[in-house]
């Protein structure tokens, strides 16, 4: 059985093996982690922070009056996702925890 080769149009020739494990390499590599403090989250973050389903946190916390304003990005058709502030989900979320 032979290896089959693929040339890049701006590199040298690479076995189907090594482009393989050049790409598992990149898929496999962690996400940069970026800081809480200035990290956004869409509505699936938030959900999946809250341990809820990311229709129950678009429905009925989102849009109460006491929850984080959204970040609206512009966008060239319109408005974006609204995105959050993670400290002030946090920070929300901590206001709602029971007292003795």
């Amino acid at each position: 059985m032979t290896t089959a080769t693929l040339q890049s149009t701006t590199g040298p020739t690479m076995s189907a093996e090594e482009l393989l494990e050049k790409l598992l390499a990149k898929i496999s590599a962690p996400a940069p982690i970026i800081p809480i403090a200035i990290d956004l989250w869409d509505i699936a973050s938030i959900a999946a922070y809250l341990k809820r389903d990311p229709q129950v946190v678009r429905e009925r916390m989102a849009c109460l009056p006491s929850f984080p304003k959204a970040i609206r990005l512009p966008t060239k058709t319109g408005r974006a996702q609204p995105l959050y502030k993670a400290t002030e989900v946090i920070a929300w979320t901590n206001s709602h925890q029971e007292r003795n």
